[in-house]
């Protein structure tokens, strides 16, 4: 059944496509529901999104100030340089009709930048309320500085010549040898002397975060083997896990209340057009162009 909006028919295979286009999502969210629940769901969702789009069109194209010159080919432009994945678009037709779509979405954004102008800044109470009650998004995790030196077992080197090679290292190590020149001479990853910064669990293999992450600072670890070969770690010092200060994160969260404003707002003004508008079901030939 395709749909008459204030006046404007939009046919039955645009809605067939929204639907299309949210399923997955709803099938993954709904995991729990019933098919029936979740067809549901879709058409539900699909029709008001179709609808919530096309009144917002509707309003942001009663606009009469003229576009400034240039603005639109501008736009052309730079839709045309782009891969499709870059520019969130695929525009398989004429420059007329891309031109027709850059301004509609021209006439939208400054129709939503209008909406959201006057939003105010967070205030700094409402920043710290935010703080206190999400500490938890602001926890760090326990990083260690280290740095390693390590040989290959791949196919240019088998175990046993792995195994000689670092172990002529550690017995360099052990005769006083510096572990970063050791690392920038004999390490298959030279470079700054093996450093591997400032990491936390989960971002190395298990074999080498199981030894580096019982290490003491300035300790030198003996031997051990991971899936990529052979090593001899480093630690220089460990950062206890804790919570980023408030002074660090308020910035990040004055940005996150100010977006949710404009959220509400913008959804509080689609509200208005939606109460407002005339949507009917119509026969598919209707909505015919």
């Amino acid at each position: 059944m395709a749909l008459r909006i204030n006046g404007e028919p939009v046919a039955d295979s645009v809605i067939k496509e929204e639907e299309r286009l949210i399923r997955p999502r709803l099938v993954e969210e709904m995991a729990q529901a019933s098919p029936i629940e979740v067809e549901t769901r879709v058409k539900l969702w699909a029709r008001e999104n179709i609808v919530e789009r096309t009144v917002l069109r509707q309003e942001a194209m009663r606009d009469t100030e003229p576009i400034p010159e240039g603005v639109i080919e501008n736009m052309m432009s730079e839709i045309r340089e782009q891969s499709p994945g870059e520019s969130g678009c695929v525009f398989p037709f004429g420059d007329e009709k891309l031109q027709q779509e850059l301004t509609v979405r021209y006439r939208v954004e400054q129709l939503l930048g209008k909406i959201t102008a006057k939003v105010s800044q967070p205030k700094n109470k409402d920043i710290s309320d935010f703080y206190l009650k999400n500490k938890e998004q602001f926890a760090t995790p326990e990083t260690i500085h280290a740095a390693h030196i390590v040989k290959n077992v791949d196919e240019n080197t088998d175990e046993a010549a792995a195994r000689a090679a670092i172990e002529q290292a550690e017995a360099e190590l052990k005769a006083g040898a510096s572990f970063e020149e050791l690392a920038d001479r004999l390490s298959d990853c030279p470079g700054r002397g093996g450093d591997l910064g400032y990491f936390p669990r989960g971002q190395m293999v298990e074999e080498f975060e199981d030894v580096v992450f019982r290490m003491k600072p300035g300790e030198v670890s003996p031997i051990f083997r991971s899936p990529f070969g052979f090593h001899i770690a480093k630690l220089y010092q460990r950062v206890p896990e804790g919570t980023r200060d408030l002074q660090e994160v308020k910035a990040q969260i004055s940005q996150t209340l100010l977006e949710q404003k404009r959220q509400r707002a913008i959804e509080q003004f689609l509200d208005r057009l939606m109460n407002t508008a005339k949507v009917e079901e119509i026969e598919m030939e209707e909505a015919q162009p």
